[in-house]
């Protein structure tokens, strides 16, 4: 058997909401692949086990049945952080990592190989995260890596995640594009598109800057434009007149038009219509109404802040759009300032530009904001996931409670 890794989540987890309120810091996606992905890749005959905070425990094992989850029996095992935006460099280094040698940096300890000598159990806190600053006394070895702290710095990484991910994943695949001849193809040999794809005549595919990877089942509608680096996910539809610009992630099973720069849209979400997203960065579940626009450049073109666990927290970048937690909607010609972040399960309607800051199980916009009935909001999710074939489950719906529950302090304030 080859060597066990455990992926775990530490404290810093907080610094990602409200994307990490519904799935562990390593489903995160950057690129073409989320973190979880990256270290599989990179490990393929390591088995692979999850390790998240415990109220996740139930939608973790349902959505990764093949894993282990919150299991640290075994010996020797291979600790790496969540957190981590793994490269070959890295993933060499960590290969090689001797036992009981902490690797880390600025922004937190990146991965320990662990002895027999001591308890895996040792490492987690009081809130059954793993901690491996327990065993603070082990040596330390300081490296140059990628832990993210925020979804902004996620945004920001996409462009070069698009380049690595698609290297690593067309590699040793032939590589397929279309022969429609109406399709435009800049740079070939750095466009592949599934043989199940469907891309209509006038469609321009631009990898003069970029791959662009299209996955299984993919249906490109005529008039768009697509920039790369790009990646669009299986089972997607891109709109026609649809212009999808460069560092630009869009899941699987999504609907997409009008206009998107410099953002992660995660699977099973709807951006359908005209409206410009840039820098942004969506969750799952959500639909975006007809004309819903983001800002992501001050007027005064200054550096952004976003309000992060109650803090104003510098991004310190010129360019952030808008974060959106799973679950949440927006009607018609819905309009988001720079840098607002949305909790889960909202729904944003209303002329004006709402808050910057909106607390997850909201209902409202610039006038006002109320809490959304939680069973409500329950009925609306079952509804929409039904339409793809997926139900709500048990565990689904504890997990909103449970947000719920969690975000109702802030409601308040």
């Amino acid at each position: 058997m080859g060597q066990i890794i455990c992926l775990f989540e530490d404290k810093e987890y907080t610094g990602l909401l409200p994307l990490t309120y519904t799935r562990p810091v390593y489903d995160l996606n950057c690129g073409i692949l989320s973190l979880r992905e990256k270290v599989k890749i990179r490990f393929p005959k390591s088995k692979i086990v999850l390790h998240s905070r415990e109220y996740l425990t139930a939608v973790v094992k349902e959505r990764n049945p093949e894993f282990k989850v919150n299991d640290l029996s075994g010996d020797s095992i291979l600790f790496i952080n969540g957190r981590l935006v793994i490269n070959n460099t890295i993933a060499k280094i960590i290969s090689k990592l001797p036992e009981d040698i902490i690797l880390h940096n600025e922004n937190g300890a990146i991965a320990l190989k662990l002895s027999r000598k001591y308890n895996n159990g040792d490492l987690l806190d009081e809130e059954g995260l793993v901690d491996l600053n327990k065993l603070d006394f082990l040596p330390k070895e300081n490296i140059s890596a990628t832990l993210i702290k925020y979804p902004w710095e996620l945004i920001n990484l996409n462009g070069s995640e698009l380049q690595n991910d698609f290297h690593l994943l067309t590699e040793k695949r032939k590589q397929q594009t279309t022969n429609n001849k109406f399709t435009v193809l800049k740079n070939r040999k750095h466009i592949f598109a599934h043989k199940d794809s469907v891309i209509d005549p006038f469609v321009v595919l631009d990898a003069s800057d970029g791959p662009v990877y299209i996955g299984k089942n993919v249906h490109i509608m005529p008039h768009v434009y697509v920039q790369g680096p790009v990646y669009i996910g299986d089972h997607s539809i891109i709109k026609s007149n649809a212009t999808i610009y460069h560092n630009s992630s869009i899941g699987k099973v999504c609907k997409v038009g009008g206009e998107v720069e410099n953002s992660i849209i995660n699977s099973y979400s709807n951006k359908q219509h005209d409206g410009f997203l840039g820098h942004s960065y969506l969750g799952s579940w959500i639909n975006l109404g007809a004309g819903t626009n983001n800002s992501d450049l001050k007027n005064n073109y200054g550096i952004i802040d976003l309000h992060v666990n109650g803090k104003s927290v510098s991004s310190s970048l010129q360019f952030v759009g808008l974060i959106m937690g799973d679950h949440s909607k927006t009607a018609i010609n819905t309009m988001f300032n720079t840098g607002t972040i949305v909790g889960v399960s909202c729904n944003i309607f209303g002329t004006g530009f709402p808050p910057r800051y909106i607390p997850s199980f909201t209902w409202g916009g610039s006038e006002w904001l109320r809490t959304y009935n939680l069973s409500k909001s329950k009925e609306v999710a079952a509804i929409v996931m039904s339409r793809r074939n997926i139900n709500l489950t048990e565990s689904e719906s504890a997990l909103l409670d449970r947000v719920f529950e969690l975000t109702s302090a802030e409601r308040k304030s």
